[in-house]
């Protein structure tokens, strides 16, 4: 087996593991445990009304300001109290420059992995060519779709390079261990194959492993994680080691091999877990380790990602609908099975000796990151990018379709309850894992308007500014700002004040709020949408489980309902569902920091369109 630099990252963590839960279970979460053992104090997020417990145990004011002693987390400067951290292109800082542009990547190997140019020689559709083209025509090549992609787009993504970068200013001399944590999955091949030592100045380099670690999560990657481990903890956070010979492994029998040999170096081997979801589990269910002030292991480990375990417990899992079965589907855009020649030969004609085959997955890979799309579309020259515009375009298309079938909003009837009128929405999570899942900087949440008989606003919950902040009247939220309270979750809600947001907020092992990964030890709320068919009792569960929802007994598997309270004057409410993959307090505490990776994506995110993506629209009339 090719072994690599990531094993030092597996001793870390395993050294870190001296206060791992009693069972050996290191992805089980103790909802019962202490402040003392990492997990949080059970009063540590309340629905935030006046007199209600904060995340600090302090209590909020009538006016929503924060209580005095809940200040800047994480060691940043105090936020100045007159300026608004929210705008992007504002503050001390001055105007933030991008960094600057990487070389292009080209057609190269090394260590075993090859760039995608290379195998896009022969999986892209061509004018002179019939292979890789779905019934109606249209281009369905594995680099066509893939290259636009956040997948293809990994290590190029200004919000992790950010992320990352703040990580690192903020645990000085872990260096290594966050910058290996990172590449391991966001630049995969290029950082096996640059081997022990590299860093992230690889993102940077002109050399063979530079240019493929630029490539992200890219061809050879993929296609050579083996089957052995997969799904088990033995792979977890990226520990998996490709084989000694470069392959290629396909869902195909019978490859015809010459070409693939001798024009990459690769061997085609037909295996099937590479439509199965466990391929996916290796970089979807990562732990990171908690660190103290002093960059020193608490010996917690926090489960920053577990779509694969979410996914394994739901009812999708059980129906047999695989994580590739939407992120890579094999029917086309119309819904028809996909059957063409999976490969053309370089020139661009066909190769005489291969037939069309099924299944030919679409490499969609789309998710719900609208935001940084834009940024890989509209700045390529700068992030260097291998897209084609038009690729980005079509990406977005399929990434706002995808949005639109990950929820549905039921609305009940508008109900006279006392002196006002009640409604209640259930939000329905229709995808097969939390909603939203993944990195913990994205939410979910109801925008809700109340309108008289003349069209009036009489009450709003949740409305979004052009920059994705919560506004409570015309003024920024103070829960959006960095140091202020916590919002929610909430059961009812009967102030505009209160928002209904989805999503999973990290704690210190002393059970404080805070944005920085590597500080994190649990999740105090964890509130997201539930897939459908989820089960306390499945081995995944207490990985799984949410937290901070135990008075809540609407929020069942599948499915969350939020009541309100409205003014007796509400004729019409119209409610939207909001996706965000970077929340808004979470920007804010990021720009506490400075970095030129934080003023890169400072200046890109002020220039292109910050409106957070609709999932879901409703509405309902008295």
């Amino acid at each position: 087996m090719r072994i690599y630099g990531w094993m030092f990252v597996a001793l870390a963590l395993a050294a870190c593991d001296d206060g791992a839960d009693p069972t050996g279970d290191p992805l089980a979460v103790d909802q019962g445990a202490s402040p003392t053992d990492g997990s949080p104090p059970t009063d540590a997020f309340q629905d935030g009304a006046p007199g209600d417990a904060t995340a600090d145990g302090a209590t909020a004011t009538d006016d929503g300001a924060p209580p005095a002693d809940l200040g800047p987390r994480d060691g940043g400067p105090a936020p100045d109290a007159e300026s608004d951290l929210g705008a992007l292109d504002a503050g001390p800082l001055g105007e933030p420059a991008p960094l600057p542009s990487p070389p292009q990547t080209g057609a190269v190997s090394a260590g075993g992995f090859a760039s995608s140019p290379v195998c896009g020689a022969c999986h892209t559709a061509a004018a002179g060519a019939q292979a890789l083209r779905d019934g109606a025509g249209r281009a369905v090549g594995p680099f066509d779709l893939w290259q636009s992609s956040m997948m293809a787009n990994s290590a190029r993504d200004p919000l992790w390079r950010a992320t990352m970068s703040a990580e690192v200013a903020t645990n000085p001399g872990a260096e290594a261990l966050i910058e290996a944590k990172c590449l391991n999955c966001h630049a995969p091949a290029g950082w096996r194959a640059a081997g022990d030592g590299a860093d992230v100045g690889l993102l940077d380099a002109a050399s063979p492993e530079g240019q493929i670690a630029r490539d992200g999560v890219n061809c050879t990657t993929c296609h050579q994680i083996p089957a052995e481990g997969l799904g088990s903890e033995a792979v977890f956070s990226g520990q998996w080691a490709a084989g000694d010979a470069p392959v290629a492994y396909g869902p195909h029998a019978n490859p015809f091999a010459n070409p693939m040999v001798s024009n990459s170096g690769f061997t085609p081997v037909q295996a099937d877990h590479v439509t199965e979801s466990v391929l996916c589990s290796s970089c979807h269910v990562l732990e990171t380790p908690t660190l103290d002030d002093t960059a020193t292991p608490t010996g917690h480990t926090l489960l920053e990602q577990a779509t694969f375990l979410e996914w394994r417990n739901s009812a999708f899992e059980a129906d047999g609908v695989t994580c590739q079965a939407c992120h890579l589907p094999s029917d086309d855009a119309d819904g028809d099975p996909i059957r063409t020649a999976i490969a053309r030969r370089p020139n661009g004609g066909d190769f005489p000796q291969v037939a069309a085959r099924a299944p030919i997955g679409r490499h969609l890979l789309v998710g719900g990151n609208t935001l940084i799309l834009q940024v890989l579309r509209d700045f390529g020259a700068e992030l260097a990018t291998q897209a084609p515009r038009e690729a980005f375009e079509a990406t977005l298309a399929a990434t706002r379709d995808s949005l639109a079938s990950a929820a549905r909003l039921e609305l009940s009837p508008l109900t006279p309850v006392g002196d006002g009128v009640e409604l209640s929405i259930t939000v329905h999570n229709q995808t097969g894992h939390k909603l939203p899942s993944g990195f913990p900087s994205r939410r979910v949440w109801l925008h809700l308007t109340a309108l008289d008989a003349a069209g009036a606003v009489v009450f709003e919950s949740g409305r979004p500014d052009a920059e994705g902040r919560l506004l409570v009247g015309d003024a920024v939220a103070d829960f959006e700002r960095a140091g202020g309270p916590v919002q929610g979750p909430h059961q009812t809600i009967d102030r505009p004040d209160q928002v209904q947001v989805w999503a999973a907020q990290m704690c210190d092992p002393q059970g404080q709020p805070t944005w920085r990964l590597l500080r994190g030890s649990a999740y105090c709320r964890d509130n997201r949408l539930l897939p459908r068919g989820w089960r306390a009792d499945h081995p995944d569960g207490p990985a799984t489980a949410p937290t901070g929802v135990a008075d809540d007994p609407d929020f069942q598997p599948g499915a969350d309902t939020v009541i309100y309270r409205l003014p007796a004057r509400t004729a019409r409410v119209e409610a939207v569902l909001h996706h965000q993959p970077l929340d808004a307090r979470f920007a804010a505490e990021l720009f506490l920091l400075d970095t030129p990776e934080i003023r890169a994506l400072r200046y890109y995110l002020a220039r292109v369109d910050q409106t957070p993506a609709v999932i879901a629209r409703a509405a309902a009339d008295r």
